[in-house]
């Protein structure tokens, strides 16, 4: 009929990644930012947007804006309360007591999350964790939307000083080894912090244990044992598609109803 509008099925949201940091230039040149690891891990289910926390001008979005967020890794420390990092950790917490989106950090960005929520980040009583190192899933993992399809053991890469020391209240602890043991949790039905990075690949983990190599007892051994971490990469893709999944279910009704008035 002449003059009438054809239904559109309303655009998804995009998926917010939020930068918290930059890797080493090394690194960036050839292959891209944290934001590029992280966006290319993900895939294709979902628009994504990239906002860096750092910079003041930036405004973080409300929950309605959005369909999800990943909060990055960083070389800042959690525990300095930078001003940039404090804003963020208040957003974040915010959000995630709306329980509105889902919420993935990522290494600083799973310290961040504990602390936004009332955990403690602060150095590793130890040292350093770096290289590929083995994870283990607890029970309460069997049973989580993101961890249920991981193995009781897989393969990791990390690379951090600090860690989430306590959890926040009320969270579920999904992983960890003898070296870290808060090396995933949960908070409510929809917030996740892996302290390893899915995001990174071998060439990254070995350029990070390079960067380190002075300060490292036995770093050979360390880049000898990097290998590939199938499992852990394919969190960062189920994620991607838990947003999407639940962005579509969201959606559908606001469809629904403007197919109904047309």
């Amino acid at each position: 009929m002449a003059g009438m509008q054809e239904a559109s099925t309303p655009l998804p949201r995009p998926l917010l990644i939020l930068k918290t940091g930059d890797t080493y230039e090394e690194l960036r040149s050839p292959r891209g930012d944290f934001e590029h690891w992280v966006a290319s891990g993900l895939g294709a289910a979902m628009p994504v947007r990239v906002i860096d926390a750092r910079v003041a001008e930036q405004a973080l979005p409300p929950a309605n804006q959005i369909s999800g967020v990943v909060v990055t890794g960083s070389h800042a420390m959690v525990s300095h309360r930078e001003a940039w990092s404090e804003r963020a950790a208040e957003w974040l917490g915010n959000l995630v007591r709306e329980d509105e989106v889902p919420v993935l950090g990522i290494c600083y960005g799973h310290q961040l999350l504990a602390h936004a929520l009332g955990g403690q980040a602060g150095d590793h009583p130890v040292s350093m964790e770096i290289g590929t190192v083995q994870v283990e899933a607890t029970a309460a993992a069997a049973h989580d939307p993101l961890f249920a399809a991981m193995p009781a053991r897989f393969e990791a890469h990390v690379v951090h000083r600090q860690s989430a020391l306590c959890l926040p209240p009320g969270a579920v602890r999904l992983a960890g080894n003898g070296f870290e043991s808060n090396q995933a949790f949960r908070v409510g039905e929809q917030a996740w912090g892996v302290q390893f990075h899915p995001e990174f690949d071998e060439d990254a983990m070995r350029g990070y244990i390079d960067r380190q190599w002075a300060s490292l007892e036995n770093p050979q051994a360390l880049r000898d044992r990097v290998c590939a971490t199938p499992e852990a990469a394919r969190l960062l893709e189920r994620f991607g598609n838990l947003v999407a999944e639940r962005s579509a279910a969201a959606t559908a009704p606001a469809a629904a109803e403007t197919e109904g008035s047309t």
